[in-house]
């Protein structure tokens, strides 16, 4: 059986989470992994993956009927690349609702695609119900919840959390440093690039640091990876 092609849907219904940041990281680790991928930036004011994957990221609004044939369509083109969506805060009620009434998750099933949603937490419980009723309402779509501590921090609480949820799937962004933060905010550096070319006129700390924790969240997705190859692995032995 061949492994289907991901689609993964970043998301929360909350803002200033981390959201940007998830979908940001792993474009960057397919980079990397030299793996093709396509981005989708669902917020059509700060287009904030169109500004670091400008080629490789289509923007749409979904407000507008364009915007939504933009996303739907294109997640949905037979192809081998991973896709990601980084879908906006204000455009999640609706995005789920709409995947809901066209058959998005059934269809994608049907083309040999992998929808995951990483929903990223704010910590609350109110982000626990909102993570069940997308496991209420599609229960055999996987999730990875994500938390961000730079964006959303849960402290010494994160492992009771994260607990809370009906996955023990979860990816843990560690907080970064603000000198470290302000490095990456640039909107001309590539995390990508400094894992491969790791500029010479950076501070040497600042550059292990910055790898440290690059590799810390990398880590996290190759592990993925290799659960999901052993499940599928199982699966053909049975």
């Amino acid at each position: 059986m061949m492994r289907r092609h991901p689609v993964y849907l970043v998301c929360s219904p909350y803002p200033r989470v981390g959201t940007s940041t998830t979908a940001r990281l792993l474009a960057d680790f397919h980079i990397v992994e030299k793996r093709p991928f396509c981005t989708f930036d669902t917020d059509p004011h700060e287009r904030m993956l169109s500004t670091y994957f400008p080629a490789e990221t289509v923007v749409a609004d979904l407000s507008v009927t364009r915007g939504q044939i933009a996303l739907f369509d294109r997640l949905l083109v037979p192809s081998p690349e991973a896709r990601i969506v980084d879908i906006w805060t204000r455009s999640y009620r609706h995005f789920f609702a709409q995947a809901g009434d066209i058959g998005f998750f059934e269809e994608a099933e049907r083309l040999q695609l992998e929808p995951i949603v990483l929903f990223v937490t704010n910590g609350s419980f109110d982000s626990v119900d909102a993570a069940d009723e997308i496991v209420r309402t599609w229960p055999s779509l996987p999730m990875i919840v994500v938390s961000d501590e730079g964006a959303a921090p849960l402290g010494e609480a994160v492992h009771d959390h994260l607990a809370s949820f009906h996955t023990d799937r979860n990816f843990q962004i560690p907080a970064l440093d603000p000198i470290l933060r302000r490095q990456i905010e640039n909107p001309q550096f590539s995390l990508s690039r400094f894992m491969l070319y790791p500029p010479n006129d950076m501070s040497l700390v600042v550059r292990a640091d910055l790898r440290t924790w690059l590799r810390s969240v990398f880590a996290q997705f190759h592990s993925y990876d290799l659960r999901n190859a052993l499940e599928g692995t199982r699966y053909l032995l049975k």
